[in-house]
C-alpha cells in the first residue's frame, strides 16, 4: 500500500487523559493536516462494542471481545485511516491494537493469539502511552464506568503496556503532570518523530 500520511497512536488507561491529549495534538498539528479518529470506531461494529461490550451487564468471553475489536479495527482502517493517509494526513488514533493486547491480554488471552487475529492491521508509524497511576485514574472516572474500568484490571493492563514500552514499541509520556505540560511533551515527542520521518 502506498500511503503519503503518517499514522500516530495514543494509548493509555481509562481516565488517563489520552482522548484529551489526542484532540489537543490534532489541534496543534494544523500545518500537517492532522485528523482525529478513535477506537472503538464510529462504524457498526464499533457502535455495537460501545453499547454491548463495554457497557453491558458483564464482560463478553475474552476471545469474543478480541475478535470484535479486531473486526472493528479492520473496518476502521479501511473506512477512516487509509483514506486519510492517502490524502497525506497525519492520522491520530485514540486507542489502537495495543489496547486489545493490554485489555484482553490482562484477562488471560494469549498476546500471540491477539497479534495473530490482528495480523492484517496497519502498523502505526509512532505510538505513545500516557502513563498515569491506576489509583489516580480511578478517581478521575466520575462518569459511568465500563466493565473494564476497575483497579484490578487497570493494574494488569498497565503492566502489559509497560512491556511494550520496554520493547521500544511505545513511547512513555508522564500523564501525572498538569494537562498543559502533558500536551507539551506529547507535541514535542510527535514533532521530533515527524522531523525524523518527513
Amino acid at each position: 500500500m502506498n500511503k503519503k500520511g503518517v499514522f500516530i497512536v495514543i494509548e493509555g488507561l481509562d481516565g488517563s487523559g489520552k482522548t484529551t491529549q489526542a484532540k489537543l495534538l490534532v489541534a496543534k498539528l494544523r500545518r500537517y493536516k492532522a485528523v482525529y479518529t478513535a477506537e472503538p470506531s464510529k462504524g457498526k461494529i464499533g457502535k455495537f462494542i460501545r453499547r454491548r461490550v463495554l457497557y453491558g451487564a458483564k464482560r463478553f468471553p475474552t476471545a469474543v471481545e478480541a475478535l470484535l475489536f479486531a473486526a472493528d479495527r479492520l473496518e476502521h482502517i479501511q473506512n477512516e485511516v487509509l483514506p486519510a493517509l492517502a490524502e497525506g494526513c497525519v492520522v491520530v488514533s485514540d486507542r489502537y491494537i495495543y489496547s486489545s493486547l493490554a485489555y484482553q491480554g490482562s484477562a488471560g488471552l494469549s498476546l500471540e493469539w491477539i497479534e495473530a487475529v490482528n495480523r492484517h492491521a496497519l502498523k502505526p508509524d509512532f505510538a505513545l502511552f500516557i502513563d498515569v497511576d491506576p489509583k489516580d485514574v480511578e478517581a478521575r472516572l466520575k462518569r459511568r464506568k465500563s466493565v473494564m474500568e476497575n483497579i484490578e484490571t487497570q493494574l494488569k493492563v498497565r503492566q502489559i503496556y509497560q512491556s511494550f514500552i520496554e520493547k521500544g514499541e511505545l513511547v512513555k509520556v508522564d500523564g501525572n503532570k498538569p494537562k498543559e505540560l502533558v500536551a507539551e511533551e506529547v507535541l514535542k515527542q510527535v514533532l521530533a518523530f515527524l522531523k525524523r520521518r518527513l
